[in-house]
């Protein structure tokens, strides 16, 4: 009688053990769709990327793109260098589902050629969004 409680305890607290030992599922999910936009208030030039895959890219327990500041200063760098895009503002679109990017987009175009004094351009396909460095 005592080895059978002393057995259900011990399988007792195996099972405690081994449900609060489990790791934590990593809550950052990796793989997003990306897209970003450039307008300046000096411009009637306002620019759009493609909608871009970043599987290295990923989205914080809020569900915002983490180093999505990082994203945006890798597009007006590459608006000042190449196309001499100057005081550009520059924003990004983010989505695991790839039709929630382009829906968006499609909205913020629609809005933007509504009024006829803005110019629509799409930047140059060789730029493609990398994973920054978070230092």
């Amino acid at each position: 009688m005592r080895y059978t409680k002393f057995f259900c305890f011990l399988l007792m607290m195996v099972f405690a053990a081994s449900a609060f030992s489990k790791q934590p599922k990593d809550k950052n999910k990796y793989g997003v769709y990306l897209a970003g936009v450039s307008a300046s208030f000096t411009d009637s030039l306002v620019y759009f990327t493609d909608v871009q895959y970043l599987d290295s890219a990923a989205v914080d327990d809020k569900g915002m793109l983490v180093g999505r500041a990082l994203y945006s200063i890798q597009l007006k760098d590459y608006l000042e260098q190449k196309q001499n895009g100057k005081n550009r503002t520059c924003f990004m679109f983010f989505s695991r589902k790839k039709k929630n990017v382009q829906k968006e987009l499609k909205k913020l175009k629609e809005k933007y050629t509504k009024g006829g004094s803005l110019f629509l351009q799409d930047v140059n396909a060789e730029f493609k969004f990398e994973k920054p460095d978070f230092e």
